[in-house]
Parts: C-alpha cells; sequence; structure tokens
C-alpha cells in the first residue's frame, strides 16, 4: 500500500506541475499576448510573451532548422519516455529527494512537449533581464536537475564514523 501511495503521490505532483505551467501559459497568452513587457521588478523581472519555435531558450532559432527541430523533438520525447521508465522502476528504493527530481525535470519536459506538439511553439514569458525568456516548464527542469544533483551527491557523501574515541 505504501508503495502505492507513494506513487500515486508522485503522479499527483507531476500532474500539478504539469497544471500550473499550463495554466501559467494560458494565462500569459490571454493577458500579455499583444502587449508590451509588464515589469514586476524594475531593471531586473518583466512579463512579456514570446512564442519560442527553437529550442529551450530560443537557442536555435526554429525557423532556420526546422529538421533539426523535428529531430530534437523526437529526442527530448524519447528522453521522456525514458525518464518516466527509470523513475518508475526507482520509486520503490530511491530516496525521496530522488523521485522528486524525477518528477520536477519530467513535468517541465512533458509541459514544453504539450506546447509543441499541441500548438507548434513553446510559450515563454519570464524575462529576467540576464536570462533568455522561459516558462514554469523551464523553472521545474532545473528545480529537478538540481535536486537529482543534490541526491546524487548526498549518495557519494563519504559514510560517516560510526562512534569517536
Amino acid at each position: 500500500m505504501a508503495r502505492r501511495a507513494r506513487g500515486l503521490l508522485l503522479l499527483l505532483l507531476t500532474a500539478g506541475l504539469v497544471g500550473c505551467d499550463h495554466a501559467t501559459k494560458l494565462a500569459a497568452e490571454s493577458t500579455l499576448r499583444g502587449d508590451g513587457p509588464v515589469s514586476v521588478v524594475p531593471g531586473l523581472l518583466d512579463l512579456r510573451y514570446t512564442q519560442n519555435r527553437g529550442t529551450a531558450f530560443s537557442l536555435i532559432p526554429g525557423s532556420e532548422l526546422p529538421a533539426l527541430r523535428i529531430v530534437l523533438a523526437a529526442v527530448a520525447l524519447l528522453a521522456v519516455a525514458a525518464l518516466a521508465v527509470v523513475w518508475w522502476r526507482r520509486r520503490e528504493q530511491a530516496p525521496r529527494l530522488e523521485l522528486w527530481g524525477y518528477a520536477f525535470v519530467g513535468a517541465g519536459a512533458i509541459g514544453n512537449l504539450l506546447d509543441r506538439v499541441l500548438r507548434g511553439y513553446v510559450v515563454d514569458f519570464i524575462h529576467l533581464r540576464f536570462w533568455p525568456i522561459f516558462n514554469v516548464a523551464d523553472i521545474a527542469i532545473a528545480v529537478g536537475a538540481g535536486l537529482l544533483l543534490v541526491a546524487a551527491l548526498r549518495g557519494r557523501a563519504p559514510p560517516q564514523p560510526s562512534g569517536a574515541r
């Protein structure tokens, strides 16, 4: 029962993150589209609607390399599927932090892949002046990667002495 509950909790976390991602994208589309940026923290953070037809953070523009975009989307889809298989198999014995990391990365990847499939582009709207425009799915991927890194570093920590003399 505890294993089922853990798996269900992780699926709910993933679904909730995907839902938050798409809810914020819909809000950005309906309130920011066609308007100029909305300053949140002047000189640092604003909200501006963009359609990312390229890769993450618009590093490879989609209009210039359509075949590469299709290949990258297929690779991303395979990576998400592999991540889901690893996550599901490890859910019983992996540390909680690692499982949360998989859930965050998976949710972010699913959120952006859904955009690519349903819209043909990813909606981005969060703009830190020193960073390309991004969205909640991108934040989830970054947080998940951080959680996986911390979990990996914890797993490699040298054993503590059993007692001081």
